[in-house]
């Protein structure tokens, strides 16, 4: 499956809920699965899997919201290269 048939589904699921529920609520639950996916990775927890899973479902759930495309906006951003320093792989100095 690719990202924008997985946001697709998305936008099927949960798409009137996440309208109803508005902006900043559902950004809130994206937020509330990123620290559940750092406790995991903390925890050594065997379902980070399943936090990456969530996370990935609710960003694509705030990117419908705002009508982007993101494998569009990933591939026009990240096309094959950095798009700080333009190499692959990023030859950028590590902050």
């Amino acid at each position: 499956m690719k990202i924008s048939e997985f946001q697709q589904l998305m936008k099927d699921l949960y798409f009137e809920r996440d309208k109803k529920r508005g902006v900043s609520k559902t950004f809130c639950w994206l937020v509330e699965e990123i620290g559940e996916l750092a406790k995991s990775i903390n925890k050594k927890n065997l379902d980070v899997a399943q936090e990456f899973a969530d996370v990935l479902a609710w960003l694509c759930s705030v990117a419908n919201l705002f009508e982007i495309d993101l494998e569009k906006v990933a591939i026009d951003k990240y096309n094959y290269f950095c798009p700080k320093c333009k190499k692959n792989p990023c030859k950028c100095e590590f902050d």
